[in-house]
């Protein structure tokens, strides 16, 4: 329990350490928040994505493991308006990188970190959708939702590691285009960028770590026939 603890603890310093370096790196260094279509208003799509995406998502997967002795329906809701939360912030951090293309006439959906972004946002907006009709609505049987939840959790953690790549290739073009050649000498922008790339990386381990280890898995109890008809019985 001490070590589930201390994961789960360092997660989260890492994880906000994470946000944080973004934060600083656009609003210190990179000039700004706005809602203008200028570079400041680009400057809140990787701090939207990285609190959206990676560590909003994150929470939302290690609900189920440190409220595992909660109400199920509890950490239903808490994992789902994780999700959503997640997901707005997903889509208003596109907004955000759109605006600013179409305003400084520059193309979109033209990188590599572009193509896989997108598509994990697509991908997330199904998963969320498909996840609250299977487990949210009330009239669905159970055998449906015992047989689609290993698809969830698969395209789960699936969606996750491509948020997390899309971010580090994000980081790493961000960087090349406002430094170019100054990046080889790893300035302290540089340092902040790269710094911030790797505590994307160290939460995915760590929240994966949490969330694939059974010892920390939320136990269901599940009464057999034979322990029915015996319950029966008795009464």
């Amino acid at each position: 329990m001490i070590f589930f603890q201390l994961l789960v603890l360092t997660s989260q310093l890492v994880g906000i350490v994470g946000v944080s370096l973004i934060g600083v790196w656009m609003g210190r260094y990179l000039g700004g928040f706005a809602w203008d279509g200028s570079s400041q208003q680009f400057n809140l799509h990787p701090l939207l994505m990285t609190i959206g995406l990676i560590f909003l998502y994150g929470e939302a997967i290690l609900s189920y493991r440190v409220f595992r002795n909660s109400k199920k329906i509890y950490i239903k809701c808490l994992h789902g308006f994780l999700h959503l939360l997640a997901f707005v912030c997903a889509v208003v951090g596109l907004k955000a990188v759109f605006d600013n293309h179409n305003h400084e006439n520059l193309s979109n959906m033209y990188s590599l970190h572009s193509w896989v972004g997108l598509s994990t946002v697509i991908l997330f907006g199904l998963q969320l959708l498909i996840g609250c009709l299977s487990f949210l609505f009330p009239g669905l049987p159970q055998s449906v939702k015992a047989s689609y939840l290993p698809t969830h959790v698969f395209f789960g953690i699936f969606i996750f590691f491509m948020a997390v790549a899309a971010a580090l290739m994000g980081i790493t073009e961000k960087l090349l285009f406002s430094l170019d050649e100054k990046y080889h000498d790893l300035p302290l922008i540089a340092l902040i960028g790269n710094a911030a790339g790797a505590c994307i990386v160290v939460f995915a381990m760590l929240v994966t770590c949490i969330v694939l280890n059974s010892n920390w898995k939320r136990q269901e109890h599940v009464v057999s026939l034979e322990e029915s008809n015996s319950l029966l019985q008795t009464k």
